[in-house]
């Protein structure tokens, strides 16, 4: 709330509460606001504009809500999402070419794609921040690594084990998704993807607030886990001629507002979401998912980029409010 508060810049009224402060009788809300320095609960009036911050898959408490204050007028009501829904949805899109191919895990046979592609990426459809997804690569003796976060092997199936029997005791009964692994190119042998913030603003528009590249420790493929976050024309110029970055600017640009409004017909009313992207050693951009509750701290260190990344759901909300 502080930070929304201090990068605001509207005269809006903004507090915050959960489903479970709405007194739905009396059509009142009891929400938590800054006064005259105090952070306080109070009772507001239903709200013109909803912003959901929590972090769900179902939309019961917003339909409900939006009887009352009127339709389409809460966005990010769904913001945890089924990336294998999404695959679905872009792979029969002109948003195609830009996915890697992906399977579910329980119709998918490992040591297939693992001869067609040599590495892939294990991740359960519903999964953040890089939590259990586990990386299997075929290495040149035969054998298959498995590691999770970092690159070098927690297990190691050698070349006679079962590697499906293997992966079916470590991954349990929990449903998980098998993507493609990408040869993505590396700065200084690091792994880094390339984030998209897709926004709202006072237009009601889709609009790119931020390009950034995550950096990952060395040795690690988990860009969530990144050791530095930098602008992603920086990184690009790094690993690119100046040509070819300007023309993976564009096209970032370009497939990031594609993707939101994609999303955002499947799913309802949305109003942020993040791209991520890997760029392989041929210079391609492939779209490895969206997360419809972006990471906000990331920006801490990008002043300009902070400012906006925070003001934009306001500036949207007010929009929605005076429509």
């Amino acid at each position: 709330m502080k930070l929304y508060r201090r990068n605001r810049n509207l005269s809006l009224r903004l507090y915050a509460f959960t489903p479970a402060d709405i007194l739905w009788r009396k059509k009142r809300i009891i929400g938590l606001s800054l006064k005259k320095g105090v952070w306080k609960r109070r009772s507001f009036p239903l709200p013109h504009a909803v912003y959901n911050r929590c972090y769900n898959q179902n939309r019961i408490t917003v339909q409900r809500l939006e009887k009352a204050i009127g339709k389409n007028k809460c966005f990010n009501n769904i913001n945890s999402f089924n990336k294998w829904e999404l695959y679905n949805l872009f792979k029969q899109s002109s948003l195609g070419c830009y996915v890697p191919d992906t399977f579910l895990y329980r119709e998918a046979k490992i040591s297939e794609l693992l001869e067609k592609y040599k590495q892939v990426y294990i991740k359960p459809p519903y999964g953040h921040q890089g939590k259990s997804v586990y990386r299997v690569e075929l290495a040149d003796n035969g054998d298959t690594h498995i590691s999770l976060h970092s690159v070098a092997p927690r297990y190691i199936c050698r070349r006679n084990e079962d590697i499906q029997g293997r992966l079916d005791k470590l991954l349990g009964r929990q449903n998980y998704m098998v993507q493609q692994g990408i040869q993505v190119s590396q700065l200084n042998r690091r792994y880094f993807d390339i984030r998209a913030l897709v926004q709202k603003g006072m237009r009601g528009e889709w609009t790119v607030s931020a390009l950034i590249a995550r950096v990952a420790y060395e040795g690690y493929f988990n860009t969530s886990m990144c050791d530095n976050v930098r602008d992603a024309a920086d990184i690009l110029l790094q690993v690119l001629s100046p040509e070819k970055t300007n023309e993976i600017l564009l096209s970032l640009f370009e497939v990031s507002v594609k993707a939101a409004a994609a999303a955002e017909a499947h799913i309802g009313l949305l109003g942020e979401l993040s791209v991520d992207f890997a760029l392989d050693e041929q210079s391609k951009l492939w779209i490895i998912e969206l997360n419809g509750k972006p990471q906000k701290n990331i920006y801490d260190d990008l002043r300009e980029i902070k400012r906006i990344v925070y003001s934009r759901p306001l500036e949207y909300a007010y929009y929605l409010s005076q429509s």
